[in-house]
């Protein structure tokens, strides 16, 4: 059977840093540093996922790449006095994801057009691309589209990235796993409160009193 154009894409995107495909994604990120963190493109760099989440050539419907810095949080440093171990600066994890920030900062600059979704195209040693599908609901062809109207239809369409309902959104909501919550940081949190339940998490700063043994306590 004969296999499309999108198969092959597809393809070579699943390892996209080798072969010839290494070398032009290279050169890509040497010209991508230099632009601005969010800037609009003519055609998605993906095709194949930019049709997934409904991208059409046509009128009312853009693409949008946005640039994110990898890693996790500090926060400012305590003026007042702290032990060094309850400074809090470094070794925060964000809740979101990289691509929901990528969306979140896409809508924040194009606050009059609807996020249909998003999908990674490359990173380096510091930061990371997503490509935006966004579409403008008062557009005359997205209203008349029997897959984009309900963007201009529905009032709810406004904001998604900040409710978490794309589809990054809803996997940091743990609602795209089958199996609950696990990998969320509410699993983390449940388990923490299991372990001190069952006196296996010793946490001072929280009051909680020295967990001793029970072969010392019987000493």
């Amino acid at each position: 059977m004969a296999k499309g154009l999108y198969h092959y894409i597809a393809e070579a995107w699943k390892r996209p840093y080798d072969g010839w495909h290494g070398d032009l994604m290279k050169q890509r990120l040497i010209e991508w540093r230099r632009q601005p963190a969010v800037v609009r493109v003519d055609k998605p760099t993906r095709l194949d996922r930019a049709r997934k989440l409904g991208y059409k050539a046509k009128q009312g419907v853009i693409v949008v790449r946005v640039r994110v810095r990898k890693g996790g949080l500090n926060r400012p440093r305590p003026r007042s006095g702290r032990r060094p171990k309850r400074m809090g600066v470094e070794g925060y994890t964000a809740w979101k994801s990289l691509q929901l920030i990528a969306e979140e900062r896409a809508q924040r600059k194009y606050r009059n057009l609807v996020v249909l979704g998003s999908y990674y195209v490359g990173e380096d040693g510091m930061y990371k691309w997503y490509e935006v599908i966004m579409v403008d609901p008062n557009h005359p062809a997205i209203k008349s589209d029997p897959q984009l109207k309900w963007a201009a239809e529905s009032a709810s369409a406004k904001g998604r990235p900040f409710r978490g309902l794309t589809s990054a959104g809803k996997r940091m909501r743990g609602l795209l796993r089958s199996r609950g919550l696990k990998g969320t940081h509410l699993h983390k949190w449940k388990k923490k409160a299991k372990e001190r339940e069952l006196k296996k998490r010793h946490e001072a700063s929280r009051g909680a009193r020295l967990i001793v043994p029970e072969d010392k306590k019987e000493a």
